[in-house]
């Protein structure tokens, strides 16, 4: 099947776009964008993988649902495009970064700053309709994501794997911790954060982790 997807992920998730459930769940995936109101726009779903390179990636953020509210999906975990108000585990996520390294809040939640630099912002499930957590889930979209994760836990060396929340750390439980940093907290939802996302230091853990091995950092 021809997936419009950056070439290096292309080649590395090559097998997995010819086996049964991908065909079954491209099939499930246009017929909803055809009747229903889907999050994020078509164009978008991929751009994870578009925007950082399978052999540009530093670290790993996997969240588990796209927003499902008009406008806020764009294809990267926890982002928004400029203009959309901060969502409340987002809120949370600047907020141990300014306590953590002392940076200043951003004007907008746009995290394509940071897919640029090489942090993949996956999501579990790449789609869902309009205001319906989880309504795409459990059709093919976790298992693509897991090989994707599996490809780069197997064939890169020296990432930082920041899972939050319970799902995540599920998602990423085959990720080799001699060979990569695994980094675990509570997740940064209002529900949880004070529970251990906040105080986790996952920031600077992960640039201190990157520079001790000669690799850029990330600018948070």
């Amino acid at each position: 099947m021809d997936v419009q997807i950056e070439s290096s992920w292309k080649e590395n998730l090559a097998e997995e776009f010819e086996k049964a459930y991908f065909f079954e769940l491209v099939k499930f995936v246009k017929q909803e964008y055809s009747s229903k109101t889907i999050y994020p726009p078509a164009r978008l779903i991929f751009n994870a993988f578009n925007r950082c390179p399978f052999d540009k990636v530093k670290a790993v953020i996997i969240g588990q649902d796209p927003y499902h509210g008009p406008g806020q999906a764009h294809g990267l975990c926890f982002s928004v495009m400029e203009g959309v108000a901060f969502p409340p585990s987002l809120v949370n996520i600047f907020k141990e970064i300014h306590d953590d390294i002392n940076a200043p809040l951003p004007k907008n939640g746009n995290l394509e700053r940071w897919a640029d630099q090489g942090v993949l912002l996956l999501n579990a499930t790449l789609t869902v309709k309009a205001h319906q957590a989880g309504s795409h889930q459990n059709k093919g979209w976790e298992q693509f994501t897991d090989a994707a994760i599996n490809k780069l836990a197997n064939h890169r060396d020296h990432l930082v794997f920041l899972l939050w929340g319970t799902y995540a750390q599920k998602k990423g439980t085959f990720v080799d911790r001699s060979r990569h940093l695994v980094l675990e907290s509570a997740h940064p939802s209002p529900l949880s954060a004070n529970n251990g996302f906040f105080g986790n230091k996952h920031f600077s853990k992960t640039n201190q982790y990157l520079e001790e091995y000669n690799i850029e950092p990330i600018v948070w």
